[in-house]
């Protein structure tokens, strides 16, 4: 690969010693492109990808099952895990999702699917607190049903 650059860029140069300044701007430029698209192919997606960019990267492809609810969160872990996936939506009775990624993914992608559930179930653990705020209303409004409201103004001159 260095090797045909290098001749390139010596044909380039014996090529362009008859040239203008102006003509030799251009034919860098375009060299400076080409190289640049090359460079561009060579880099692999990561993240969330389309499955026929998964597939593309010669890995073998696993696949487990996801609820709607769960996608968005299931993402951040994979980010931070640097797992590659692909999200299909499979019509059916229930709609359902399916997550792909390469087989070699595997033990990063138990880890992170450890720590997303653990993460789901705390979450389920605590007490809401829109909810526990409606009881204590609740429990407010019928403590104050039960009050009288008495006004009382006093008349006269006190001395």
């Amino acid at each position: 690969m260095q090797d045909e650059i290098n001749e390139k860029v010596v044909a380039l140069s014996i090529k362009t010693g008859k040239l203008s300044a102006e003509v030799l701007q251009k034919s860098m430029k375009f060299f400076l492109a080409q190289l640049k698209k090359q460079a561009d192919k060579r880099q692999m997606p990561h993240g969330k990808q389309t499955l026929k960019h998964l597939m593309k990267q010669n890995a073998g492809v696993s696949n487990i099952e996801i609820t709607k609810d769960n996608i968005k969160a299931f993402e951040g872990t994979a980010k931070k895990y640097n797992i590659d996936f692909s999200l299909k939506k499979v019509k059916g009775e229930q709609t359902r999702y399916l997550v792909f990624f390469k087989s070699r993914d595997t033990d990063a992608l138990t880890a992170a699917f450890k720590e997303f559930s653990a993460k789901k179930l705390s979450k389920e653990k605590k007490p809401s607190i829109r909810k526990a705020l409606a009881v204590f209303r609740e429990k407010a409004k019928q403590l104050n049903a039960g009050r009288e409201q008495t006004k009382k103004k006093k008349r006269g001159i006190d001395r």
